[in-house]
């Protein structure tokens, strides 16, 4: 049946969402168009609450959700995290391993200095003591 040069859909809400299933994943809609989307459903078919079904399928839509533009309002501003004026407070430490053994050192601890922004590398070998390590790190930091 026809209104205004456009199918007239039945109550059937299983045809009703084949057939925005069917205009909703076209390369030309794509998944973050709501508007193209419900361009193409009602250039074709017509029922009442049309443009309602088609927005209330694509909110459900996980993917739509993903990809979506958010208009909300942001919650704030960001806080600077508080970075202290002591030095040598905030390191991270971390060990590079299993290596190529290169001149009996197959380890490399990276030390990161966050209020200096500053990287030192040092070479060491797997099984290094506490004592050694502590005699690398005062040596070379």
């Amino acid at each position: 049946m026809l209104k205004k040069g456009k199918v007239y859909m039945s109550k059937d809400e299983e045809l009703r969402v084949e057939i925005i299933l069917l205009h909703y994943n076209t390369p030309v809609a794509g998944y973050e168009d709501k508007w193209k989307t419900m361009e193409l459903v009602t250039r074709i078919y017509w029922y009442l609450g049309v443009t309602k079904e088609v927005e209330k399928y694509m909110e459900g839509c996980g993917m739509y959700q993903q990809i979506k533009n958010r208009m909300e309002v942001l919650t704030g501003k960001l806080k600077l995290s508080k970075i202290s004026e002591k030095l040598w407070i905030h390191l991270m430490i971390d060990f590079i391993t299993k290596l190529l053994l290169v001149a009996r050192k197959d380890v490399i601890i990276v030390v990161y200095d966050m209020l200096l922004k500053i990287i030192y590398f040092m070479a060491t070998a797997k099984g290094t003591s506490v004592e050694e390590l502590e005699r690398l790190f005062r040596d070379n930091v």
